[in-house]
C-alpha cells in the first residue's frame, strides 16, 4: 500500500488521460501474451498477437512519457492536454483497428488485398498523419519546459526531439517495393504497398518478439530506436543523478547537463547508423565492416567526449 500511494502522490499532477491509456495498454499487452498463447495463427511468419503485443507496448511507453511531460509544463498546459487528449483517441482508434485486422488474420499495415483491407490502411494513414502533427506541436510546447536540473532540461528536449524525427522515418516504410511497382507496370494489383524490409519480401526470419529481420534490412528499427529517445534520454538524467551519490563529480549539474547533450548525440548518431544500415538491406545482426567501423567511431566519439566533460571543469 505504501508503494502504491508514493505512486500517487509521484503522478498526481501527471496528464489523467494519458496516464490511464498507458496503464490500459499495459494490460492490454498481457492479455495479448496470453492471446499468443491461446491462438497459434500466424502472420507472415509472425504469431498473430505479436504486432498489438508490441503496438500496445510501445504506446504504453509513449504515453507514459508524455503524461509527465506535460505534467511539466509552466505555460500552455491546457493547450498540451488538448494535444494529448488528441493523441490518446488517435492512437485508440488505430489501434482497434490494428486489433480487428489481428483478429481476422490479415494484415493491418500496407494492406490493400481488398477493398476493406485498403480502406482501413488508408484511415489508418490518415490517423497516423494526425498522430505526428499532434506531436510535432507538442514538442513545440516542450521546449517551453523550465527544469532546474540543467541535465533534465535537455534531456527532455533532445529525447521530443529525436522522437519525432523516429515517428517520422515511419514514412519509408510506406514507399513500395520494387516488386510491387513491377507488378503495377504489368497491370497487376499487388496486396501490399510498403515493406518494412529492405532487400527482401516482409515475412522473413526475425529477432524472437521484436520481428525484426535477421537476413535483410529492416526500417521498424530506426523507427522504433527514434521513437523512444522520448525514455532514454529523460532515464539518462535520471540516471546520471542517482549516481551522484556515489560520484561526486556528478554533483555538478553542468557536467551532467554536458554527459546528457553528449549521449543526446550519440543517440541521434545511432539513429543515423540504423537507418543506414536498413537502408543497404542489411541485418541488425549481420553488420558489415563499414557499419561496424561506424559504430565503434560513435561509441568513441560518445567515450571521449563523455571523459572530456567530467574531466573538463
Amino acid at each position: 500500500m505504501t508503494i502504491l500511494a508514493d505512486a500517487r502522490s509521484r503522478t498526481r499532477g501527471w496528464h489523467r488521460p494519458s496516464a490511464v491509456f498507458a496503464a490500459v495498454l499495459g494490460a492490454v499487452a498481457v492479455l495479448c501474451v496470453a492471446a499468443m498463447l491461446v491462438d497459434q495463427r500466424t502472420l507472415a511468419g509472425a504469431p498473430i498477437w505479436a504486432k498489438p503485443f508490441k503496438f500496445a507496448v510501445s504506446g504504453a511507453l509513449y504515453f507514459a512519457t508524455w503524461s509527465w511531460l506535460v505534467s511539466l509544463l509552466p505555460r500552455f498546459r491546457r493547450t498540451a492536454g488538448w494535444l494529448t487528449d488528441f493523441l490518446v483517441l488517435i492512437f485508440a482508434a488505430e489501434y482497434v483497428l490494428l486489433t480487428f485486422q489481428a483478429a481476422r488474420g490479415r494484415a493491418s499495415h500496407f494492406n490493400i488485398a481488398t477493398p476493406q483491407d485498403e480502406l482501413i490502411y488508408n484511415v489508418m494513414g490518415k490517423m497516423i498523419i494526425g498522430l505526428q502533427a499532434a506531436t510535432l506541436a507538442l514538442t513545440v510546447l516542450v521546449m517551453f519546459t523550465k527544469l532546474e536540473d540543467r541535465a533534465t532540461f535537455w534531456a527532455v528536449r533532445a529525447g521530443a526531439v529525436l522522437s519525432l524525427v523516429g515517428i517520422s522515418l515511419g514514412i519509408l516504410m510506406t514507399s513500395p517495393s520494387a516488386q510491387q511497382l513491377a507488378q503495377w507496370r504489368t497491370g497487376g494489383h499487388p496486396d501490399m504497398v510498403g515493406a518494412h524490409t529492405v532487400g527482401l519480401a516482409d515475412g522473413g526470419p526475425g529477432l524472437p518478439v521484436l520481428g525484426w529481420s535477421t537476413v535483410g534490412g529492416d526500417l521498424r528499427i530506426p523507427h522504433f530506436v527514434g521513437m523512444h529517445a522520448l525514455q532514454a534520454l529523460p532515464l539518462l538524467a535520471i540516471g546520471l543523478l542517482a549516481l551522484a551519490s556515489r560520484f561526486p563529480r556528478l554533483r555538478d549539474d553542468v557536467v551532467r547537463a554536458r554527459l546528457v547533450l553528449i549521449g543526446a548525440a550519440a543517440y541521434a548518431g545511432l539513429i543515423a547508423l540504423v537507418t543506414w544500415q536498413a537502408l543497404r538491406a542489411q541485418s541488425i545482426v549481420h553488420p558489415d565492416a563499414a557499419t561496424l567501423a561506424a559504430a565503434a567511431a560513435l561509441v568513441a566519439a560518445a567515450g571521449l567526449g563523455s571523459w572530456a566533460a567530467v574531466r573538463v571543469r
